[in-house]
């Protein structure tokens, strides 16, 4: 289903593209690039967010492991 949404915006991502961008095709060429580029802009955006979510738990992780090392120096056994 991701598929074809992407194919029917992509159509219509086409059709504003080309008038924003005053390039003069025809309607299947103008509907082609729309759909070809919804689909490459959708993939790579997930892919985007795919490792933003992977650099996040990384960072998430990080951030545990410190907070961890301060409780056990603040309130761990105290060393001689």
């Amino acid at each position: 289903m991701p598929v074809i949404a992407l194919i029917i915006i992509g159509a219509a991502a086409g059709l504003i593209a080309t008038r924003l961008m005053k390039v003069q095709a025809s309607l299947p060429a103008t509907i082609a690039i729309g759909i070809f580029g919804a689909l490459i802009g959708g993939l790579v955006l997930r892919a985007l967010l795919t490792m933003a979510g992977w650099l996040a738990g990384f960072v998430g992780a990080v951030l545990g492991a410190m907070l961890l090392i301060w409780l056990w120096q603040t309130y761990g056994p105290k060393r001689p």
